[in-house]
Parts: structure tokens; C-alpha cells; sequence
């Protein structure tokens, strides 16, 4: 399922604490107060012709360990989804140090297991802004960097629009929310939207899994041959529902579980390393 918003439509989903966060700047300052009415102004500058592309699938999950296993499904004329080949398994890491509640958590501690009476789902999406940023203010590093982190916000605030529709209506676990921006903001909504490269999901190459699952060209987006997201304003990963999902870190991961997550895998430790911070 695709959608697409207008700037209009993300204007008040923009996070303007990690846009100032990018420029290291307070936004209550002097410098803080030009630069968001500098960016204010490059945002109806925008809104003719910019975009951001979103998708996402609801699909059937369960947990296998430390392993998420997702089926793509594909609709028929009687208005059912069937499974279209062999399920996807995306393997995962789990915490080595516990947290505070002396538990090692894993995202996929988050989908129920193959045996619960209740199937379960999870959402896989991506957003994409429709802008070349690199090729834009070439000469102008000031301008480019400006755009860039807006593009980044407007990527983001198109994941949080995303998620909002995906938890009312389009999986419809929460129909019923009433949240505010910030309510939004402060993630006070059932479940988890854990993206690639968050602190419990690092590995960068679980975009190619998702590029398998809902097809990121049909947003535009290619990747890297390191996996990254073109263009760069993009952001993908997983949508989980629970209720008790919450996020967590990683951290540094050891020599016996990165030889085990690249068996996972079915890569070696040394092709794994480069896409996995701390590893």
C-alpha cells in the first residue's frame, strides 16, 4: 500500500528538537530563531513540488528465537491475501548487557511465536522525500545542508503520519487513539516503529530483507552497495504492535554473537561488519 503526502500534510509531524539537534543549535537562541524561520521559508518553497513517498505492507509474522519470519502475501479478486513464496526470515540481535529490569531484550521478544492462538502481523514500510538533495545548491553548503536536514525531518514526519493511518485504519489495531503532535512526538502510542540503524535494530543490510518484502523502487528508492537508502532522505524498518513493545539498545556486540547472528544471516563476520555499528 502506497501513500504519498504533501508538505502541507507533514507540516505539523516535522520534529523540529532533532532538526535543531542536526545544527547543534538551541532553538530558543538567536541563531535557532533565523535558521527556523530560514527553514519555514525553504518549506513553502518546497511544497509545489516535493513529496514524500511512503509505503508499507501488513503481513504475517511470528517470532522463531531470535529470528522474525515474515510472510509476503498478495491480494485475489475475493479480497483475501495468500501467501506468495517461502516466508522471509530476518534474523535479530539481542542485548548482551540487561537492562534495567535485568532482561536481554530482542525485537523479536515483540511477535508472538508460530504457536500462539492469535496470528500476528507486522508492518514493513518506508518513506522516501522526492528531492535530490545532493545535486541541489552545489555551490552553497549552507543551503544544502539545510535542505538535507529538512528532507531528513520530512521523511520522518511522513513515517509518523505513516504509522498514525497504519495504527487507526489501515491495520486498525487502534482505532479508537486520539493523540496529540506531541503525544506523538513522545511516542505515547501502542507499539513500536523501529527503523534501520536505531540503537535495537543496526544492522544497515536488513534493507535489503525489506527491499524483498515491499519492494522499495516502487517509492522510488534504491540502495547502495552497502545498503543504503537513495536518496538519502529515506528511512525504513518495522512497524510492531504489542502493547509492552518498547525500544532498547543493543549495544556492543561480541565476537560469539556476531558469529552467530552472520550464520543467521548466511554471511561471515566479515561481511556482516561493515553495515553494524559496535561490532
Amino acid at each position: 500500500m502506497r501513500r504519498n503526502y504533501r508538505i502541507s500534510d507533514l507540516s505539523p509531524y516535522i520534529n523540529w528538537v532533532y532538526f535543531f539537534h542536526a545544527w547543534s543549535l538551541p532553538r530558543q537562541s538567536e541563531e535557532g530563531q533565523r535558521l527556523y524561520e530560514e527553514a519555514e521559508k525553504m518549506l513553502r518553497q518546497m511544497r509545489p513540488y516535493v513529496v514524500v513517498k511512503t509505503v508499507v505492507e501488513i503481513l504475517p509474522a511470528w517470532s522463531d528465537g531470535d529470528d522474525i519470519v515474515v510472510q509476503k502475501t498478495y491480494p485475489c479478486e475475493c479480497g483475501q491475501r495468500h501467501p506468495q513464496g517461502d516466508p522471509i526470515r530476518i534474523p535479530m540481535l539481542r542485548q548482551q548487557t540487561p537492562g534495567k529490569d535485568g532482561t536481554c531484550l530482542c525485537l523479536s521478544d515483540f511477535i508472538r511465536p508460530q504457536s500462539s492462538i492469535r496470528q500476528d502481523r507486522i508492518g514493513v514500510f518506508a518513506t522516501s522525500t522526492s528531492i535530490d538533495v545532493e545535486k541541489t545548491f552545489p555551490n552553497d553548503d549552507y543551503n544544502r545542508m539545510l535542505l538535507q536536514t529538512l528532507a531528513d525531518r520530512l521523511a520522518e514526519a511522513g513515517a509518523e503520519r505513516l504509522h498514525e493511518e497504519v495504527r487507526k485504519t489501515i491495520w486498525g489495531y487502534a482505532p479508537d487513539e486520539q493523540l496529540t503532535i506531541e503525544e506523538l512526538h513522545q511516542e505515547r502510542f501502542q507499539g513500536i516503529r523501529p527503523a534501520v540503524g536505531y540503537p535495537c535494530l543496526p544492522d544497515i543490510s536488513i534493507n535489503r530483507l525489506i527491499d524483498e518484502l515491499i519492494g522499495l523502487k516502487s517509492i522510488g528508492v534504491t540502495l547502495t552497495e552497502h545498503a543504503m537508502m537513495q536518496p538519502h532522505a529515506s528511512v525504513s524498518g518495522f512497524m510492531l504492535s504489542l502493547p509492552q513493545a518498547h525500544y532498547f539498545a543493543v549495544g556492543k556486540i561480541g565476537e560469539e554473537q556476531l558469529a552467530d547472528y552472520a550464520q543467521r544471516r548466511h554471511m561471515t563476520p566479515e561481511e556482516l561488519r561493515p553495515y553494524i555499528p559496535n561490532s
